[in-house]
This record gives structure tokens, sequence and C-alpha cells, in this order.
């Protein structure tokens, strides 16, 4: 292939999937995109969230224009409480980061393309995405691996909440309790979500009646 452009499909991009969540194609990542954000979800099953919930203003938010292609299938698409019904083809564009969207699979095999940027700016890959390469290991229940890809990525964003929460999450899989502990710490005075995310993340089962994790989530 020529080192002046990429061909990849959805499928060869795709990363498994956590229990009924939507299938992420990691698109920008896979073919190194860096002057905007754009991703694919597919939904293998009718009623996943194929676009979950969110604003584009909250903790953390990019502040993003974002546009969505429904690439197969079919969705509901949910904007500030606005029902649309999106076949194939149909393109959704929330221009104004304050509205809450979502996009629901209505067929199997619905895949949804989200690209998004904020105005003005030079792009910055969201906070979420900077966890990617390891999602996949979470899917495999492959903890290990996740946890050392996640401690390689701290080093690079040794200030990043999700990352420290990710890490948290696999520290406490891999039965490493102190490390767990003083990451999530690290992750909830970053970004206070963290603390209700921890509150109901099996993730932490392992430490749940360590009464430091009970401080801190109940804090």
């Amino acid at each position: 292939m020529s080192e002046k452009y990429k061909v990849a499909t959805v499928e060869e991009m795709k990363i498994p999937p956590l229990e009924g969540r939507p299938t992420w194609s990691r698109v920008r990542q896979h073919l190194g995109i860096s002057a905007f954000g754009i991703n694919a979800w597919t939904a293998e099953e009718p009623g996943i969230e194929v676009i979950e919930e969110h604003d584009e203003v909250g903790e953390a938010a990019g502040k993003h224009e974002e546009v969505y292609l429904v690439l197969s299938g079919r969705a509901t698409f949910t904007v500030d409480g606005e029902e649309i019904q999106a076949p194939p083809g149909t393109f959704v564009f929330v221009g104004d980061p304050t509205l809450r969207r979502k996009a629901v699979a209505d067929e199997p095999g619905t895949t949804v393309v989200a690209v998004g940027a904020k105005q003005g700016v030079a792009f910055q890959p969201s906070q979420w995405e900077r966890s990617g390469p390891a999602f996949a290991y979470f899917a495999t229940k492959e903890y290990d691996k996740a946890y050392a890809v996640l401690r390689e990525l701290l080093e690079e964003y040794p200030d990043d909440g999700g990352i420290l929460y990710n890490l948290a999450c696999a520290e406490s899989l891999v039965g490493r309790t102190e490390e767990a502990i003083t990451h999530v710490r690290q992750a909830v005075e970053r970004q206070e979500r963290f603390r209700d995310a921890a509150k109901r993340d099996s993730d932490f089962d392992a430490i749940r009646e360590d009464s430091r994790f009970k401080e801190l989530v109940e804090a």
C-alpha cells in the first residue's frame, strides 16, 4: 500500500466489545488521523445504545461539533429530547455541544460513524480514547495485558483521569490492591465523576470491602 494513503474496513478496525456494549472500530487511531476525531460503532443486536447518551460540555468533554452517519442497519437518535428515525445513509449533525444525544440500534448490525472536532482549535484526542488500546484486553479478560498497556500510557499522560481510573480497574482485577486504591483516588481527585463510576463498577468488587475504598466512594 502507498505511504500516501491507507485503506481499512470497519471490520478490520474492530476490537472485541464488552458485554452489552457496541463494537468499537478504532478508525482514527488505526488510520493515524490527527486533524479530527472519527470512530465507528456497531451494535450486533437491536436495543443497544450504539451512541451512548452524552453531551459535549460535561467534565472532560471535548466541546465538539459532531456529525453521525448511519452506515448500515437502522437507528433511532434522540437529540435534545426529539426522536429521529435514521435509516442507512442518514446524517445527523449536532452543532450545539450542550445538547444531549444518543442513538439506539433498531436492527442487528447497525453501524454508526461519528466525526467530531472543536471549532477553531487544534484537535486533541478525547480522554476515553487514550485508554483505547487496553479495552480489547478487558473484553477478552486478559487483565494483565490491560494493566501493562495502561501503565505505559500513564507514563505518557500522567494526569489523565481516565487512564488512572482504567488502570485502577485492571489493578483490582489482577490483585494489585494497593496500586488500585492509589490510582482510583488519583482519578477521583482529577475528575469527581469517577467517584460515582467506582461505586457501580464490578471491576472493583475485589477491593470493595476495603475500608479505604469504601471511604473514597462514599465521601
